[in-house]
């Protein structure tokens, strides 16, 4: 049990970067009081763990239902994620910054499945790992095994989740060290990073799609 954990945790953790998401998730929230911040990374955590876990469960029994195949979701889902990186990187301006101080608050609470946890949290290239993780339950034919790796598996997506709200409720306390202008630059690198993972997304499903077909193209 402790190898698979230990498997899927490093499996996870680069895929979905909590430090890194977390830097996201403050520039999205910026107008949100500190109280306000916690809830919603709490609510984020929560429908992370539900993602990731339905995922592993019964991610390729939905997608085997829908006739969509892992490499679509990744197109579909790495198109989403780099246009939510390219937003974020434009965003900011002086101008912006006018115009939403005019603006009333937002209502941050609604926004706490779409889009801070899917696509930005846990997005398709967290749940093609999870579904690619699942899929490997069928080698574990014994009973006491196939138990094993599923407590292992969402005891991993139980930790993830953990330390999305850790790094999401204190995320505030980047701002202070860095600064705002060290913050600014953070976020935009994060929103580089994340249209940059984006577009990787996308090249790793087209990347299937195209060997998937290049043996009909030969023939």
């Amino acid at each position: 049990m402790l190898d698979t954990y230990l498997l899927m945790l490093a499996a996870l953790f680069p895929v979905v970067n909590p430090p890194g998401s977390a830097l996201v998730f403050l520039s999205m929230t910026k107008r949100a009081s500190g109280a306000t911040r916690r809830l919603l990374a709490r609510r984020v955590a929560i429908n992370a763990f539900f993602v990731m876990a339905g995922s592993l469960l019964v991610g390729a029994f939905i997608l085997q239902v829908y006739g969509i195949s892992v490499p679509v979701l990744r197109v579909a889902g790495g198109l989403v994620v780099a246009t939510s990186g390219w937003t974020l990187l434009n965003s900011g301006s002086s101008k912006e910054e006018a115009t939403l101080a005019s603006e009333p608050k937002q209502d941050y609470i609604s926004q706490a499945f779409y889009p801070l946890t899917l696509p930005l949290t846990t997005g398709p290239g967290t749940i093609a790992v999870m579904i690619s993780l699942g899929l490997s339950r069928a080698a574990y034919s014994d009973g006491r095994e196939h138990f094993q790796f599923l407590a292992s598996g969402l005891l991993a997506t139980l930790t993830i989740a953990g330390a999305i709200y850790f790094c999401f409720a204190f995320s505030d306390w980047v701002a202070k060290v860095l600064g705002r202008g060290g913050t600014d630059i953070a976020v935009r690198l994060s929103a580089f990073i994340l249209f940059c993972l984006g577009v990787q997304i996308v090249w790793t499903g087209a990347s299937d799609l195209l060997k998937s077909i290049a043996p009909a193209l030969n023939g």
